[in-house]
């Protein structure tokens, strides 16, 4: 309301509406807050307003879908089929909170081999700052701060001809159009090659780990139309979770039965599990042990669920429609539910970007932000920091959970918190202190990574105080009280 008033102020009118309610404030110098209960959002409206379209490929730009806990980027054509335009750009990935890879510790580094005291009041306290050597990080520091880092699952794409055989470049691509549906969590792209029509549908499931496909092209009976999914190793670079230059440091074991398939992936002492199921006529064949081509050649039409899991799958898998049903309801209820504002009156040129941004912040972080463990500072899409989350961001990314009435999707990551307890606590005793000392640049053993600055940090400290002031609020129980003392 302050913010409000001071607006009101300037001269500048303002509509604010809170679950449902409108609130339009009079630019009079007495101007107050009033609301009408009979008077509600079009909620559908206020979030369509805000779809996105794209008419040409853009480097900077590709479409996520997800759940919280997985995310899948697509360029335009609604898969991952030009990965080397978005390299120089915003990288395309299939990323999860639970997808990490370690390398083999050749020299057994530890934390411990990489300590140096410092004077602090008068005593000698231990960080893991590697010395702050002008040379760099030592081999050691350089492991922990890279492993583990997260992996990329699989990368998915269409492999697509031209009617002289040779292969489309993403500049061959005709009368494109691709639009994300945020009020039924659906990607929807078309294109053209050589004049033939494609049209690609993608959706993720909203509580398991799941992509679906739906792909529509005469160029199948042409044979100039497959589906490609192919698997990577790990990656050490500080911005790429992609590895495809050492297919031989990784294993993919594949047991394929027409339009069926189930994969197991083994990056040294890591390994997860893929299954895929196909419509019928369509075939799976493998090119190389990590390469794979869905094909078919009696119809115009193909669906593909992909399941990725750290477990090995055993519960059914849903087909393509019902995986677009589960998540069209989901994003329903999620649009419905929770706080929302509509500015749609308010008559300051900047009210419409102003609207943009606070619809398209809520879809990106229930997509990336809202998993199991605490986000890294670029979601699910780009990585940084090799995948690392810094606690510090963990408030930015997902405080606004409680504040807009969906604390649920805040909980989701605060276990971790409680999970890592003993090793917050043995850091703090270790460097003298009481209580515990949360690390800053960490994964999800919650282990400090070597820093010449991080370690020192003591930012993200009473974050997690926040988090359980807000549950509190919400939920004012013994057994919230209990939960997170």
């Amino acid at each position: 309301m302050r913010v409000c008033k001071s607006l009101l102020a300037r001269g500048i009118p303002v509509v604010l509406i809170f679950h449902g309610a409108v609130c339009p404030a009079r630019s009079a110098p007495d101007a107050g807050i009033r609301t009408s209960e009979q008077e509600k959002i079009d909620r559908q409206t206020l979030v369509a307003r805000h779809n996105i379209t794209l008419t040409r490929p853009d480097p900077l730009n590709p479409l996520s879908i997800g759940n919280g806990e997985f995310a899948f980027t697509a360029d335009v054509t609604g898969l991952q089929t030009f990965p080397e335009y978005h390299e120089k750009g915003m990288p395309l990935g299939t990323q999860s909170h639970w997808g990490w890879h370690r390398l083999s510790n050749p020299g057994a580094y530890s934390l411990s081999g990489v300590l140096e005291e410092y004077d602090v009041a008068g005593r000698k306290v231990p960080y893991a700052s590697d010395g702050n050597s002008p040379k760099g990080y030592s081999q050691a520091a350089t492991w922990l701060r890279a492993n583990p880092h997260r992996l990329d699952l699989g990368r998915i794409g269409l492999q697509l001809k031209k009617a002289d055989g040779l292969a489309v470049q993403i500049g061959d691509l005709e009368k494109t159009v691709q639009t994300l549906d945020l009020w039924s969590g659906r990607l929807s792209s078309r294109f053209e090659v050589d004049g033939k029509k494609v049209s690609v549908q993608t959706v993720s499931h909203p509580a398991r780990d799941i992509l679906a496909v739906r792909v529509e092209s005469s160029l199948f009976e042409q044979e100039r139309l497959t589906v490609s999914l192919a698997f990577p190793y790990g990656s050490l670079d500080w911005r790429n979770s992609a590895d495809w230059l050492n297919p031989d440091r990784h294993t993919t074991q594949a047991q394929i039965n027409n339009n069926r398939a189930e994969f197991v992936r083994i990056l040294d002492s890591d390994r997860y599990y893929v299954t895929v199921v196909c419509s019928d006529g369509a075939r799976i064949q493998a090119l190389s042990q990590h390469q794979y081509h869905i094909t078919r050649t009696d119809g115009d039409s193909l669906e593909i669920v992909f399941a990725f899991s750290p477990d090995r799958i055993v519960e059914p898998l849903p087909d393509f429609n019902e995986v677009r049903t589960a998540a069209a309801r989901h994003w329903r209820d999620f649009w419905s539910t929770g706080g929302a504002i509509d500015f749609s009156r308010c008559t300051d040129p900047r009210a419409q970007e102003l609207e943009r941004r606070v619809v398209l912040s809520q879809y990106l972080t229930a997509i990336q932000c809202a998993g199991s463990r605490p986000p890294q500072e670029t979601g699910l899409v780009c990585n940084s920091w090799y995948g690392k989350f810094h606690l510090e961001m963990h408030w930015w990314h997902a405080v606004h959970f409680a504040l807009w009435n969906r604390l649920e999707l805040l909980e989701r990551s605060l276990p971790w918190y409680q999970s890592i307890l003993p090793a917050a606590r043995a850091t703090a005793q270790m460097q003298g202190y009481r209580g515990i000392r949360w690390p800053k640049m960490t994964s999800p053993d919650g282990r400090e990574s070597p820093s010449s600055v991080g370690v020192f940090l003591i930012w993200q400290q009473p974050h997690p105080i926040y988090y359980a002031e807000l549950c509190y609020r919400a939920h004012k129980d013994r057994q919230t009280l209990d939960k997170y003392k």
